[in-house]
């Protein structure tokens, strides 16, 4: 595999990683939030993540099944959960339905924090990656000279 391959599927890493991080950050956020533009409290949303070949120009394309099994990964949907939400009572609290009950979104913040955990460290292992590729390019170049 060569150097820029390489920068690209830890790059497409990181992207994928930020949009990760940003949906659990928005989680985290709205754990409380009660009423939407929607309708209803906040629902939880998930990052999706597909890959595809690392293939970027026209003639890695030609060359078919050299590196075939490079992929890159990238979000390929940010989609909310369909569970239910918590019926919490407090009926002093504007949204509370007649028995006094307000629909909580399904958040548990350890879990995202525990999320947000994980995805940090995958996040630094691509850019980490990415640093490892860089300074190997430089090396090579070094030697060139």
């Amino acid at each position: 595999m060569d150097l820029l391959k390489s920068m690209r599927i830890s790059s497409s890493g990181l992207r994928a990683n930020l949009k990760r991080t940003e949906a659990i950050n928005s989680n985290i956020a709205n754990a409380q939030t009660t009423r939407t533009a929607e309708g209803g409290p906040y629902r939880r949303k998930e990052v999706v993540f597909g890959s595809e070949p690392a293939r970027g120009s026209f003639s890695e394309i030609l060359e078919g099944e050299i590196d075939a099994e490079a992929q890159t990964v990238h979000a390929t949907e940010v989609i909310s959960s369909n569970k239910p939400p918590i019926l919490k009572y407090d009926p002093t609290h504007p949204d509370a339905n007649k028995e006094g009950y307000v629909a909580m979104p399904d958040i548990n913040t350890m879990v995202e924090m525990a999320d947000l955990l994980s995805t940090q460290r995958a996040y630094e292992a691509n850019l980490k990656s990415l640093k490892v590729t860089k300074s190997m390019a430089q090396k090579a170049l070094e030697i060139g000279r």
